[in-house]
């Protein structure tokens, strides 16, 4: 069953979200060769908690961190480890907080100093694949509408779409209806209703679509070894239209970077 959010509960999870964002935008400072993803996985616990949240995975399925870190071929839900990041790496973050009972939930996918040219280009298209999605979230569409615009745009790059993570509702339960895949058929799956909110999050693949987990029972990582990358925003329907509750905004001032990506999805700028 999914759940429609009021007016003020959309805001008061846009401040959850908006904690996440700041926290990715914190982190973007300190991604560099040599830093560990344990240390960053303690400043953004301390930087969550200063912010007057509780991190979100911490615990969620005994889930024991504060971020899922996820580098290079490995998709999501890797732990964070005490191995130091390296020149040309690549590492997905996926941050979750909760504030005023509701969760905030997106992810963004960091290089690791410079990268090489074919990796650069997953990261650019899967995170603009994002925005082919938010596009299909209006009223009058369907789940299958989003999925099949992600899959389309990815596949006709080359790229693998993941078949067995999806995104997801979100509240004031992490996972909520509907299940929101990054692939499908258009007018299939249920139907988008006013005041709903969601977390559409492409999981996108150089290689194939194939993945594996590990005996851990969380890491998930591509069947071919090849780069992962995954992007993630949490997406309210209001007045019919998509509007953003989460930004990259942040991560953009940390790195020095320019974008107007997101104003076609706000019905009022955000202050950052």
């Amino acid at each position: 069953m999914i759940i429609q959010k009021t007016r003020e509960e959309i805001e008061l999870m846009r401040e959850s979200a908006l904690i996440v964002s700041k926290t990715l935008g914190m982190l973007a400072k300190e991604v560099k060769p040599g830093v560990t993803t344990l240390y960053l996985d303690k400043l953004a616990e301390e930087f969550i908690r200063d912010h007057g949240a509780v991190p979100g995975f911490l615990g969620l399925y005994d889930f024991p961190n504060t971020l899922c870190m996820s580098p290079n071929e490995q998709v999501v839900h890797g732990f964070p480890t005490d191995v130091p990041l390296v020149e040309g790496d690549i590492i997905s973050i996926d941050c979750g907080a909760v504030k005023n009972e509701f969760y905030g939930d997106h992810a963004y996918t960091f290089a690791v100093g410079e990268i090489d040219k074919d990796t650069e280009k997953l990261l650019q298209v899967t995170k603009e694949s994002l925005y082919v999605g938010i596009r299909e979230f209006k009223l009058g569409n369907r789940v299958g509408d989003v999925g099949y615009a992600i899959q389309q745009y990815c596949e006709s790059h080359g790229y693998g779409v993941v078949r067995e993570l999806v995104g997801h509702g979100l509240g004031k339960t992490m996972h909520e209806d509907p299940e929101m895949p990054n692939y499908g058929r258009r007018g299939r799956g249920k139907k988008f209703i006013e005041g709903m909110v969601v977390a559409i999050e492409p999981m996108i693949n150089m290689g194939t679509h194939r993945i594996q987990q590990h005996r851990d029972g969380w890491t998930i990582t591509t069947k071919d070894k090849q780069p992962s990358a995954h992007f993630e925003h949490n997406v309210a329907l209001v007045d019919g239209k998509p509007e953003l509750l989460s930004t990259f905004g942040y991560i953009y001032d940390a790195l020095g970077i320019e974008s107007d990506e997101e104003n076609e999805f706000r019905q009022k700028a955000l202050v950052l």
